[in-house]
């Protein structure tokens, strides 16, 4: 058999799925870790976006492009494969076997997890979301408070560079804004908790179609998947529900920024004289 038609066999897609479900899986969770700096400060967040941000453009349009290829191949393969558990079945054959919450809501969790990824790219990615243009510093400053772009910070003290503070997207306060709309932070919260059903019904299918998930194993693989579920769940809903509840402010609120910028550049010009 050649690969292309193992790849259009039932046993090819399953492993097509399998393979960018993974992907997708380890993109979340370092997606999650990346978001929950936030709860160590401003300083944390914006200069782990001002590495992200480092990344050569063709670089990241290709990591962008990679992951997107991933979503598209994921979904293409769930709906062959529906399509091919359809025309199997005779006309009439009811599945006696016990099926779980997050496998018979697969498709419509599947739906709203695609509005969820376009609407995400759009709100923090894009930034175009109607009145969150985050990229207009008048309307951020406007909206936030503060400037788009603050000052990258290392170690409690500002990155002077040419006796200037460099300067990085100000993600801390674009993400607490978003959030403090109630309607935007329970769209999340709604959504990370069908990815997470999608996610814990994934991971034992990508367990067993990798041949893992037999009888002695298929028990602990399945708590392994909702634990990675759970784990998921509550690293994403924690930060809207943290700003909701006000337990995460805007920088300015509590800030003493300028002054520790001024003092920076006069040791840094005092150090280079």
């Amino acid at each position: 058999m050649s690969i292309r038609q193992y790849l259009q066999s039932s046993l090819g897609r399953k492993w097509l799925m399998a393979m960018t479900g993974l992907i997708l899986v380890l993109f979340v969770m370092g997606h999650m870790l990346g978001n929950l700096l936030i709860f160590l400060g401003p300083d944390a967040i914006n200069a782990y976006a001002y590495k992200l941000h480092s990344i050569p453009d063709a670089i990241m349009t290709l990591i962008r492009l990679s992951l997107l290829l991933a979503v598209g191949i994921h979904i293409w393969m769930a709906v062959l494969l529906t399509l091919e558990n359809k025309k199997a079945k005779p006309q009439g054959f009811k599945n006696k076997v016990k099926s779980t919450y997050a496998s018979r809501t697969m498709r419509m969790s599947g739906v709203i997890l695609l509005s969820f990824i376009i609407f995400h790219i759009l709100h923090y990615t894009v930034r175009i979301v109607p009145t969150m243009e985050y990229n207009d510093n008048a309307v951020f400053t406007e909206i936030a408070g503060n400037s788009n772009y603050v000052a990258l910070y290392k170690d409690s003290h500002p990155v002077i560079k040419y006796d200037e503070p460099v300067q990085t997207f100000n993600v801390y306060d674009m993400l607490i804004h978003g959030f403090k709309n109630p309607y935007v932070s329970f769209f999340y919260i709604l959504s990370v908790g069908l990815l997470c059903l999608h996610l814990a019904h994934g991971i034992s299918s990508i367990f067993q179609t990798f041949g893992l998930r037999n009888v002695a194993w298929r028990v602990r693989l399945d708590r392994v998947a909702l634990v990675y579920g759970l784990i998921v769940f509550i690293g994403f809903a924690s930060i809207p529900s943290a700003v909701i509840m006000e337990k995460l402010k805007y920088s300015w609120e509590s800030s003493e920024t300028e002054n520790t910028i001024s003092q920076s550049i006069e040791l840094h010009q005092s150090s280079t004289h």
